[in-house]
């Protein structure tokens, strides 16, 4: 029902009318899991996605897993991940190693050298493009949705993320996010620092216009 309601929540701000919808709830068979539907976008109030991103990792205590296929976040979100760090917090960020958007990928070089002094994990996968938006906050709590980690998710695209608290679906979540990892490649700030200056003005170049990323 949540997710019906986003999506009328959606259509009529852009439309302007209310589509016609069939309300018939079907409880799962197991339904004991507590699940939260969090739309967001640039019609909300407040920055939703964002604050539930910050809320994310701000209430990590040993583990915030995150993969995403486009990594341009802006300081709140870098300080919130350092934070996270630095007070122990197994930090782990999964990005694609083949990129769709080349000035996404050169963007997410920017913040490398900072994330790398704090113990920040950056894996690149490597068998093939990954699209997926998930993240997992200790051993009871998954995201799984459409919103990235960059400005345009943030506050310019509509968004829909899916909150479970369930210790066996966080299990499952957790066993996925460990097989990527084991196909994915540990990178560090050399990845940066090592190339030649044509390709930092690129990072730099792609930084500045990472509002519109």
């Amino acid at each position: 029902m949540g997710a019906q309601v986003a999506f009328m929540e959606d259509w009529y701000w852009s439309a302007g009318t209310v589509p016609e919808l069939h309300w018939d709830l079907q409880r799962a068979a197991d339904g004991d899991m507590d699940v939260l539907v969090m739309p967001s976008g640039p019609a909300d109030g407040h920055e939703t996605c964002s604050l539930m991103f910050l809320e994310l990792i701000q209430s990590a205590r040993h583990r915030f897993w995150i993969s995403s296929p486009y990594f341009v976040p802006d300081e709140s979100v870098l300080h919130a991940l350092t934070l996270a760090a630095m007070r122990g917090v197994d930090v782990r960020i999964l990005l694609p190693i083949r990129p769709d958007h080349r000035m996404v990928y050169l963007a997410s070089f920017s913040c490398l050298q900072q994330l790398d002094l704090t113990g920040i994990g950056i894996y690149r996968y490597e068998p093939g493009f990954l699209h997926q938006k998930v993240a997992l906050v200790d051993d009871s709590l998954a995201m799984v949705g459409t919103a990235n980690l960059d400005n345009r998710s943030m506050r310019l695209n509509f968004e829909v993320s899916v909150l479970v608290a369930d210790r066996e679906f966080a299990a499952q979540v957790e066993q996925m996010l460990a097989e990527d990892l084991a196909f994915s490649r540990h990178i560090s700030a050399d990845e940066y620092v090592r190339r030649e200056w044509p390709f930092k003005v690129g990072v730099h170049l792609a930084r500045l216009l990472s509002p519109v990323l």
